[in-house]
């Protein structure tokens, strides 16, 4: 038997059933990642596994500096094959990482290849790989279209060109392919030089002046309505825990100056003028019915000489242990307070925070709306079997799981959208165990809706995409 085979990670009977009969064949939309919009706007076809596997995948680079590969091989100016080598004879050591599980989730699923992935194996795999991304249907859009990839949303800077999203739009491609509204960049006047070159750029984008306080929420928010224009229905912010030192209007203009004229914010400072524009933001998206991701708890970029070598977002980022329950309540709370608290995504990173947000998600229910705050999945480090288990025993204890709306990629590869196959086996597994132990009843008309909804139905709904 292969290793990736039929009933991979089902573990009874019931699991089988579940997955087989109900999950195995729902759509997928993959509401979250950071896959280039360049590449589907050109439907690009990619040269060999170097270039559509490992040229922006972060986790596998962390993997091979642990492994002890030099950087030359992991980001550095090594040929595309003898990086993907390193990667090989680096597989072999990522037994019980979910690397292994991906790596050959996602050679068996796209290539049909069911060797394992080693030095030995490479260089066949490479050849083999390379002669079948060469047709169409491994482009970029193909290999979306074989998972029957309903939409995709994309992680985009409000200074973003929306260009290669309005050419999809333009060309009415079969699949929605949507900007998410990241306004990260728009918080950091304790970066004062490259905080002013982004506001330059925003209000260049927008058609706004950028002046002051006000005028950075005018271009936000005009911003806001060309992602809106184009089919953008959700925003995103990664945030090490959530900003809620709000204050008056007056001590934001103060702040934005001080930082306009080239002076750093101050940490408190900083917090202030962020906890004001993310206000902003949820009031934006309150009036649009968008969803508001908050993603939270990573420490970024801890290996200083990589960050200086290479830049951000290189594999060099860890789990926080910041505090998160009295600032998350304290901002969802005021945009309650006023009527414009938005449908929300709770993400953590630190699995100690999971009953802080499956009882947070829970504070803010109502509104004739089902699950309008979601405890989302797990998220970057937990976005493995075992973290994903613990992320919906958490959901279902503390919350509902039938109005949970499922998996998402997270991902810079094309070859990662197995990843949902990955969640909807695990949820399966989950359910299916709990059948076989007499927890929940064996009844179809009560297990048929919660694994189809969860997997497909419920982000349908709960989104609003207009391909979906």
């Amino acid at each position: 038997m292969s290793f990736i085979h039929d009933d991979f990670l089902l573990s009874c009977d019931a699991a089988k059933n579940l997955y087989h009969e109900f999950a195995e064949r729902e759509p997928i939309i993959d509401y979250h990642n950071h896959l280039p919009p360049k590449d589907i706007a050109v439907d690009r076809q990619f040269a060999n596994l170097f270039e559509v596997w490992l040229e922006g995948d972060h986790y596998k680079w962390r993997a091979m500096r642990i492994n002890g590969e030099p950087e030359r091989v992991v980001t550095g100016d090594a040929d595309p094959y003898e990086k993907f080598l390193a990667f090989a004879r680096t597989v072999p050591h990522t037994l019980r990482n979910p690397l292994y599980h991906w790596t050959h989730l996602e050679l068996k699923r796209y290539f049909g290849i069911d060797e394992l992935l080693s030095e030995r194996t490479a260089p066949a795999i490479w050849e083999a790989t390379c002669d079948q991304l060469s047709r169409p249907e491994h482009s970029a859009r193909g290999m979306l279209r074989r998972f029957d990839v309903r939409a995709v949303c994309t992680t985009d800077d409000p200074a973003d060109d929306l260009n290669w999203h309005q050419q999809c739009a333009d060309e009415g491609i079969d699949l929605g392919v949507y900007p998410t509204f990241r306004p990260d960049k728009a918080l950091a006047v304790h970066q004062p030089e490259a905080w002013n070159a982004w506001c330059d750029r925003l209000a260049e984008r927008a058609g706004v002046e950028v002046g002051g306080y006000a005028g950075l929420i005018a271009a936000l928010r005009q911003r806001h309505d060309d992602f809106h224009a184009i089919g953008g229905r959700l925003s995103d912010h990664g945030l090490n825990r959530c900003h809620a030192n709000f204050v008056s209007e007056a001590e934001a203009e103060r702040i934005f100056a001080k930082a306009r004229a080239g002076e750093a914010a101050t940490a408190e400072e900083q917090d202030a003028f962020a906890s004001n524009v993310m206000l902003e933001v949820g009031r934006m998206n309150a009036a649009r019915g968008w969803t508001m991701q908050l993603h939270l708890g990573p420490l970024r970029n801890n290996n200083t000489r990589l960050a200086r070598l290479i830049g951000a977002d290189v594999g060099c980022d860890s789990i926080g242990d910041f505090q998160q329950a009295e600032r998350l309540s304290r901002f969802l709370d005021r945009l309650d307070q006023e009527d414009q608290l938005p449908k929300t995504v709770l993400y953590n990173v630190n699995p100690g925070d999971n009953f802080v947000m499956g009882t947070m998600a829970g504070n803010f229910a109502g509104g004739g709306l089902p699950g309008k705050v979601q405890f989302g999945s797990g998220w970057w480090f937990l976005d493995q079997k075992e973290g994903m288990e613990w992320q919906m025993n958490a959901l279902s204890n503390l919350g509902l799981l039938s109005r949970f709306i499922g998996m998402l990629t997270d991902s810079r590869s094309f070859m990662s959208v197995p990843r949902h196959e990955y969640f909807r086996r695990t949820l399966c597994n989950l359910v299916g165990r709990d059948v076989e132990a007499g927890l929940v009843p064996n009844e179809a008309e009560l297990l048929e809706p919660l694994i189809r909804n969860i997997c497909y139905g419920n982000a349908k709904a709960f989104l609003g995409l207009q391909k979906s």
